[in-house]
């Protein structure tokens, strides 16, 4: 079975077929799938989802891009999310440059924040990092994210930056973008980043592999990214899954429906 670790099935692109779509998912070996947070609206979201779909695990955070809603009041009610059950990893957080707003101290403060909040409830973090590696990096280390351990999102920095990550104990989410022509950067940092600390992802509905680049992404177009990841690693198709498998549960603690 195929273990997902980043997915946003509470995006409104699944409005039409969410139910259609979740339904086929472990009869195509899709086993679990974590459905990481953005915003407050899709916490609640998400926190139905969980619910519904015995295979379907939520993150609780506030991606950067999103941090200028935030108060301390909704940290308190995080907080309480993130001891459901079926709450596994406080995510996604951290630092977009990309865009320009909220402005870079802004998003500092609440992926400080969010990083503390997982060290209170004892859950691994999920972080998203886009042009912003130097600052990722120091927050992280600063405020010793090792402590929970988590996963670099939708890795797309060099070798150096993957070793720099690597030294505090964090998985590498691998997705999409690794089947990209011009995925130069991450192919050569896959040349460090050993199998154990590598897990899927789709980032859905965003960043589609090829041959479905510019389409809407899911969980059916993941072997297309363990086809890419067993060729890079000159491994098979089915230990690419185990492995990455394995990696995830160990990660979140929690077992992939169907996992040997």
């Amino acid at each position: 079975m195929i273990f997902e670790t980043h997915a946003h099935y509470d995006d409104e692109a699944f409005e039409e077929d969410r139910e259609a779509l979740l339904g086929k998912l472990t009869e195509k070996g899709i086993g679990a799938v974590i459905n990481a947070g953005s915003s407050l609206e899709s916490l609640k979201k998400i926190a139905e989802l969980t619910e519904k779909y015995p295979f379907i695990y939520g993150a609780v955070g506030i991606h950067p891009c999103d941090t200028g809603e935030l108060t301390e009041e909704n940290l308190l009610w995080m907080k309480e999310r993130c001891k459901d059950k079926k709450t596994v990893a406080v995510g996604e957080i951290g630092l977009d440059y990309h865009w320009k707003e909220p402005e870079a101290e802004i998003q500092k403060q609440w992926f400080i924040r969010q990083l503390i909040l997982a060290q209170e409830v004892s859950l691994p973090v999920i972080i998203h990092s886009r042009e912003a590696a130097k600052d990722t990096l120091d927050i992280m280390k600063t405020y010793h994210a090792e402590k929970t351990g988590g996963v670099i999102h939708c890795f797309s920095y060099g070798k150096e930056m993957a070793e720099e990550f690597g030294k505090l104990g964090f998985y590498f989410g691998i997705g999409g973008v690794v089947t990209f022509q011009n995925a130069r950067k991450l192919l050569e940092a896959l040349e460090v980043i050993p199998m154990e600390k590598i897990v899927l992802e789709t980032d859905s509905p965003y960043l589609a592999p090829v041959p479905h680049r510019g389409e809407r992404n899911s969980s059916l177009y993941l072997p297309y990214i363990i086809e890419k990841i067993s060729e890079i690693k000159s491994i098979s198709v089915q230990e690419v899954t185990d492995i990455t498998r394995q990696n995830a549960e160990r990660l979140f603690g929690i077992r992939c429906e169907g996992g040997r």
